[in-house]
């Protein structure tokens, strides 16, 4: 997802963070641009067009930028800083000010992934096909903030309380007019967190998550997410720290990794996962750590929330290992991509039948795959 440069460095440079998220919150600084129906663009954009519900209540995405400051979530171990300074550049993170010769010198920033649905509206917002009408869409978005509502409730025991932003926002968009024509079925939405966290089925307080996704209304409608096999979601790739907004720039981007002297043959950037430690993962850390072949980048949230630590780990390196972690899918695969560095996967949903808009039908083009159904294969 690339956000105009001119206006994020704008607001980076001259605007505190408080201020920046004031300016999100204000729809008059970023308006919905309209395209001037006539005879050529109605051809050019035939099937093209998408209407953004921008009378959408602001408690839906807008209230949660403005009250940043308790978007951490509400755990009393939770340690967390506070998301503001998350929010700047467009949701895009602050910028990389040092590369220290890892990164280019411009269009890199410290990206938090689960501000897709942020970045994504901006996006949306410059798309240019967008219909002053709904009824010259070919699809309609909404721009909803699930992850950061989400975010702030997904530890409480009180299932009610998880899901009633979610139960709203249906609520609300089902009495609307554009949603008779076709009961929500042109209707589509982004979320920033995993899959399984909108995907509570029941209402026993011990199961994880939301219930969103499981509301007779949002069956209908399609969502954009990291990753799923569900009917009506359609994947789409984890943001990373790269922002360009010029061909030259990944041009530039691609020469340097081509040129990329690596000493190991793998690497890999994670960290141990408490449910699944019987299986690869926890194998391939074991043999990572006893090799001299392979570089192991222990993550925290500190380590690998770090864009120069990240990219030089898999700039180092030919082959950088992908096994499943949290979930099936993981945003190092799209780092290593960045990196020029191979992405070895253990299953096929972490990649193969998740990004088909994206990626080669052909996955020996671009990467290895190594089936494993436990840590003994």
């Amino acid at each position: 997802m690339v956000v105009g440069r001119s206006m994020a460095r704008k607001y980076s440079t001259s605007l505190g963070a408080n201020n920046v998220i004031n300016l999100l919150v204000n729809k008059q600084v970023h308006p919905t641009c309209t395209t001037n129906i006539n005879r050529t663009n109605r051809d050019s954009c035939l099937n093209r067009y998408i209407y953004i519900h921008d009378g959408l209540p602001a408690r839906f995405n807008y209230d949660f930028l403005n009250n940043c400051e308790s978007l951490s979530p509400r755990t009393s171990s939770s340690n967390k800083p506070s998301m503001c300074p998350q929010l700047v550049n467009l949701g895009l993170g602050p910028d990389v000010s040092k590369s220290e010769g890892v990164l280019s010198d411009k269009s890199w920033y410290k990206t938090n992934p689960h501000l897709l649905e942020v970045i994504f509206h901006n996006r949306m917002k410059k798309y240019e096909c967008l219909a002053s009408n709904s009824n010259l869409d070919s699809a309609i978005y909404a721009p909803f903030y699930p992850t950061m509502d989400v975010g702030v409730y997904l530890w409480d025991s009180n299932v009610e309380i998880r899901d009633a932003s979610a139960k709203n926002f249906v609520k609300w968009i089902s009495r609307q007019p554009e949603w008779r024509k076709m009961w929500g079925r042109d209707h589509f939405f982004a979320y920033g967190r995993t899959a399984w966290d909108f995907r509570r089925q029941e209402d026993d307080s011990s199961d994880w998550g939301s219930k969103v996704r499981f509301l007779p209304e949002s069956l209908n409608m399609t969502m954009l997410i990291e990753g799923s096999e569900w009917k009506n979601d359609i994947a789409i790739p984890y943001p990373t720290n790269f922002h360009p907004t010029e061909d030259s720039e990944v041009v530039a981007w691609q020469n340097k990794v081509r040129k990329q002297e690596r000493p190991y043959l793998f690497t890999f950037a994670g960290a141990l996962r408490p449910n699944v430690e019987g299986f690869i993962r926890g194998k391939l850390i074991e043999h990572c750590q006893a090799s001299n072949n392979c570089n192991f980048l222990h993550c925290t949230e500190k380590i690998c929330g770090n864009p120069i630590t990240v990219m030089r780990a898999f700039q180092s390196s030919v082959y950088c290992l992908q096994p499943v972690g949290d979930s099936f899918t993981r945003r190092s695969a799209f780092d290593a991509f960045l990196a020029g560095c191979i992405p070895v996967f253990f299953h096929p949903a972490t990649a193969y039948t998740q990004y088909l808009w994206y990626l080669p039908k052909d996955h020996t083009k671009y990467s290895v795959f190594i089936p494993s159904k436990d840590g003994n294969d």
